[in-house]
């Protein structure tokens, strides 16, 4: 799929969406589902003022503890996946606390490290980082033992392993688990933005809510599924640059 062509598709999907969100709208008629044009509109004239700033702190808890996932869970499932005696001493921690529902953790960490941004990014953190480190173990596990041999015969180190086989080999698994991880990292960011804190779309949300504000509560709904749209699609645009040879 070329990069212009994916563009039009997401396009058509929110087309696709705004449609059947008018349809319910129009059959329901209760001022509880208002139309997307109406909160369209306000969300043109409250964005700057009112829901701006609680966009871009919800997007840099995600993006914080992504990344910090990332930093933490990469090496690890490279390590787990390469040398057997890491797998060996690591598999039954990761699946003692991988089922584990992280939001059962919410009370803890808040007590540990209150209500501020830490707890917020390390719940974040705890979502993403098991899914990363399996699934990046089980890209290099399933790399046929063959494959290392010219590598060796040449006098390749574990960096040119780690560089020319390992990261290209697990980027397909690691990318389709970061996409899965977010949906369920953007649902509990929302869940803990109601809690000690006045910034985050979470908190805008259901202050919108409790004041019945239905246009502001949807207006925050929009840009919440916009963030989650944006942070798909660079996934999706990540794996189409690094994995192009998916798509030949």
């Amino acid at each position: 799929m070329k990069e212009k062509g994916a563009g039009v598709w997401y396009l058509y999907g929110m087309l696709i969406f705004l449609i059947l969100w008018q349809a319910v709208a129009s059959w329901l008629q209760l001022p509880i589902i208002p139309s997307p044009g109406i909160v369209l509109v306000n969300l043109l004239h409250i964005f700057l003022p009112q829901i701006a700033v609680h966009g871009l702190y919800s997007l840099w808890r995600i993006v914080a503890g992504v990344l910090l996932a990332v930093i933490v869970g990469i090496p690890l499932g490279l390590c787990m996946g390469y040398f057997s005696k890491w797998d060996r001493l690591l598999s039954p921690l990761v699946y003692l606390t991988y089922p584990i529902p992280k939001i059962a953790l919410l009370p803890v960490v808040m007590l540990l490290l209150g209500l501020g941004e830490v707890a917020k990014i390390l719940m974040i953190f705890l979502i993403v980082v098991f899914q990363v480190i399996v699934a990046v173990r089980d890209g290099v596990k399933g790399i046929p033992k063959e494959t290392y041999y010219p590598l060796y015969s040449l006098g390749a180190g574990f960096g040119d392993i780690f560089r020319d086989i390992l990261i290209p080999a697990s980027l397909p698994k690691f990318l389709t688990a970061l996409r899965v991880a977010m949906a369920t990292a953007v649902s509990v960011l929302f869940f803990t933005e109601t809690f000690g804190t006045q910034y985050g779309m979470g908190y805008f949300i259901m202050d919108a809510w409790l004041r019945v504000n239905y246009l502001e509560m949807y207006s925050g709904i929009v840009v919440l599924s916009t963030i989650g749209l944006i942070l798909f699609g660079t996934i999706d645009y990540l794996e189409r640059k690094l994995c192009g040879w998916q798509y030949k």
